[in-house]
């Protein structure tokens, strides 16, 4: 079932290989067809996230064989629909869509995603451009405060907390009553949170960071932290969290592997644990979800608002992803349809 005419081809990027930005490039590629439950997404944007990067490395934790189309979400118009009645829901609805691991991404004008978690509806007060960045950072976010809630925890440990989700996590936090204990990794980045009213934020470039770490994770009583950077940083908070804590890895900025020490695990107590949105939001059903998702959306406007720094078209993707590689903090980057 198709709203309107949907040409043969379409402008889009493509991965030739795992090496990275210099993978990349663009060209005119067959519009995919939506199978059984599936719905074909007119593309208005779609960010670029860490994960994205990750994932042009080679290094997420899904690999499609080359070429492939990047871009792990976006927003759009649904345009045409598969076999089945989950996708008739859809039809000519705005939707944030996510790519699932099972085909192409949505760095380009069209994209195919399933109708059973990979396209969710816009609300009217949503933006397309807001509601492109409404997946991946705003559901994580709002995972961590469920987390952190439903652990009875009053306090939680953050790295990474200038990007996006970090600010994000920090405005949620605040309207939850949830202390958040920032690290970052440049003195611009503390002046960043402090001006947006966050009360503790480390500088792990600072000689004194680890015992500063100490301090004020055992003064809060903190027994919980969600690392960005994994590698030695997981390491540096396990030293510094009070016996019985747990490390939550979401990412892996540092490229490095996690490290732990048994003196941690056996001795003290300790955990660490990954974190992966899918998985834990299959774990919910129709209606946790649904629910979620209306709860999110309402805070888009506020403490789940992505800032925009740039605009590209998807002609223009390399120089993109080099800029946000340069730069991950300060706005987020959006690729859309040429003009």
């Amino acid at each position: 079932m198709t709203l309107a005419q949907v040409p043969s081809q379409m402008t889009a990027v493509v991965l030739d290989s795992y090496s990275g930005v210099e993978g990349l490039r663009v060209e005119q590629h067959p519009v995919p067809k939506p199978g059984k439950d599936e719905v074909l997404v007119k593309v208005a944007a779609s960010p670029i996230n860490p994960s994205d990067l990750a994932y042009l490395a080679g290094q997420y934790g899904f690999k499609n064989p080359p070429p492939v189309i990047p871009g792990g979400e976006g927003s759009g118009t649904v345009v045409a629909v598969g076999p089945g009645m989950m996708g008739r829901y859809f039809l000519g609805k705005r939707v944030a869509c996510l790519s699932q691991g099972t085909g192409s991404g949505s760095w380009a004008e069209y994209v195919v995603v399933s109708a059973k978690g990979g396209a969710l509806p816009l609300d009217q007060s949503v933006s397309l451009e807001q509601g492109a960045m409404s997946f991946v950072n705003p559901l994580t976010a709002y995972a961590f405060l469920e987390i952190t809630k439903k652990g009875g925890h009053k306090t939680i440990v953050l790295t990474a907390a200038a990007s996006a989700l970090g600010q994000m996590v920090n405005r949620l936090g605040r309207s939850e009553g949830v202390q958040i204990i920032n690290v970052v990794r440049r003195e611009a980045q503390v002046d960043l949170l402090k001006q947006q009213g966050a009360t503790v934020v480390l500088n792990s470039n600072e000689a004194d960071f680890d015992q500063k770490l100490r301090d004020v994770c055992h003064q809060t009583e903190a027994h919980l932290a969600f690392d960005a950077v994994a590698g030695s940083m997981t390491r540096q908070l396990l030293d510094a969290l009070p016996q019985n804590s747990k490390v939550t890895v979401y990412s892996c900025l540092s490229r490095e592997a996690v490290q732990a020490g048994a003196d941690h695990i056996i001795f003290e107590g300790k955990a660490v644990e990954g974190f992966w949105l899918g998985p834990w939001m299959t774990g919910k059903n129709i209606i946790q979800i649904l629910l979620m998702w209306r709860r999110a959306q309402k805070l888009m406007a506020k403490e789940l608002k992505s800032e925009i720094r740039a605009r590209y078209p998807f002609q223009d993707a390399k120089k993109a992803v080099q800029e946000y590689q340069n730069q991950m903090t300060g706005g987020k980057i959006l690729l859309r349809p040429n003009q």
